[in-house]
């Protein structure tokens, strides 16, 4: 099947992936009166006694924009908000089909870093958690830090934990196929961005301690003149034997990669290079960064990518269903660093070790237990840590 044209024609006959359903009655008087005026009159009142009313009267407790202004969507770049809208149509239907949760496409015409900050916070009494999507760096940083700070409901930026949690997910379980140990490892991760920057200080969290990142001019490392702010703060804290040059020079003797680059960067010379039983995560979409064909000719013991088209993806979608059901149910106030660390392992832990094999380290997308599992995970680790306000 070709996806792109086929996808087109049905984005034609679809005309929009989610739609507004009515959950109470309003076909009488009496249902209007309970539903609408006079009745509602009485929730109205009791939120404005009691804000913390509006999670229990209303859809608020189930409730998650998804915010982009359509600068980095997909590989696709800048491509505005409009453009952004499939995509943030199909986050919405993906949150209701995994994770139950109602959400909805904000699609803003802005990049100013200030007016996407007031504009969030001014709505967020509608919401019971904010997810950020699509945004470039390094803006997308300050954003989702100040709006952290500033709210008192969740707020994820998916493009960058949603990929480290599910990118250490399947690295806890390749490393296990491999006989590896986390604190013993060289991860190159290619793409210094959003996704990269974070990617590492997740696996830094989880016990990596020899991370050497790259971007397109080489190898990320302290006193780099080209190093934009979030790179330099991430290079104090990888790279730490200094290795310079690119990519080719950094993958030399590497155990993992993570790819969250462009297309057709890494050659089979380089993965020849690695260390032995290579790990590939190639997940550039929607070219990798080398075909899974090559990597494996090339000597590759475990190559995944952000594809459904081949074995092992490493996709978004096994997070944010599951982290924002579960930090929905128990009324999270953030969603901090052991709530994602016990996403990446309840996610590694849905595929038992009897089942584990190099074209099998992740559930699938689709699988329905393991956005359960997440979503416990999650909820668990909120109660443990303090920042629910629920428990359940």
């Amino acid at each position: 099947m070709n996806y792109r044209e086929v996808s087109l024609t049905k984005h034609g006959e679809w005309k929009g992936k989610i739609e507004t359903v009515c959950r109470v009655p309003v076909d009488s008087r009496e249902a209007l009166s309970l539903a609408y005026t006079p009745g509602v009159a009485e929730p109205c009142m009791a939120i404005h006694a009691d804000v913390e009313k509006s999670f229990e009267l209303t859809r608020r407790w189930n409730t998650v924009p998804v915010i982009t202004d359509g600068t980095a969507v997909l590989g696709l770049g800048d491509i505005g908000p409009e453009a952004g809208m499939p995509v943030m149509e199909g986050k919405c239907a993906l949150f209701k089909a995994f994770g139950n949760v109602d959400a909805y496409p904000i699609c803003l015409r802005t990049k100013d870093t200030e007016e996407i900050i007031r504009t969030i916070k001014v709505m967020a009494g509608s919401f019971g958690g904010i997810n950020l999507e699509d945004i470039s760096a390094p803006r997308c940083f300050e954003i989702e830090t100040r709006l952290k700070d500033e709210l008192d409901i969740p707020v994820f930026h998916d493009d960058q934990h949603g990929t480290a949690i599910v990118s250490a997910a399947a690295l806890l379980n390749a490393l296990k196929l491999a006989g590896k140990k986390t604190d013993e490892i060289k991860l190159v991760i290619n793409g210094a961005g959003a996704a990269g920057i974070a990617i590492a200080k997740f696996l830094l969290k989880l016990g990596v301690k020899n991370i050497v990142m790259c971007d397109l001019k080489g190898v990320v490392c302290k006193g780099n003149e080209w190093l934009n702010s979030a790179q330099k703060e991430v290079a104090e804290i990888t790279n730490l034997q200094h290795i310079k040059g690119g990519l080719a020079d950094a993958m030399k003797g590497a155990d993992a990669f993570i790819g969250v680059s462009g297309p057709h960067c890494v050659t089979k010379d380089m993965v020849r290079s690695m260390a032995d039983k290579p790990i590939l995560f190639t997940c550039a979409n929607p070219v990798p960064e080398i075909e899974p064909s090559d990597a494996k000719e090339a000597g590759a013991f475990i190559v995944g990518t952000g594809s459904s088209e081949h074995p092992n993806q490493i996709n978004n979608v096994l997070v944010f269903p599951g982290l924002f059901r579960g930090a929905l149910d128990v009324r999270a106030r953030t969603v901090n660093t052991e709530m994602m660390i016990a996403a990446a392992r309840g996610i590694a832990g849905c595929v038992a070790e009897g089942e584990l094999s190099p074209d099998y380290i992740l559930p699938y997308a689709y699988d329905k237990n393991a956005h359960r599992a997440v979503a416990k995970a999650v909820a668990d680790a909120a109660v443990k840590t303090g920042v629910s306000k629920i428990r359940k």
